[in-house]
């Protein structure tokens, strides 16, 4: 029981981390669009 309480907080942490790595490349991907475009416009 404990076993499978433990795998389901780990598969659980695994998709949280990984869901929040694609939220901060895409904010990263975001930022780096403005930047561009900052210096296309000057």
């Amino acid at each position: 029981m404990v076993r499978k309480l433990l795998l389901a907080f780990g598969v659980a942490a695994i998709s949280l981390t990984a869901a929040a790595c694609n939220t901060v490349k895409g904010v990263g991907e975001d930022i780096e669009s403005v930047g561009e475009a900052g210096d296309r416009a000057i």
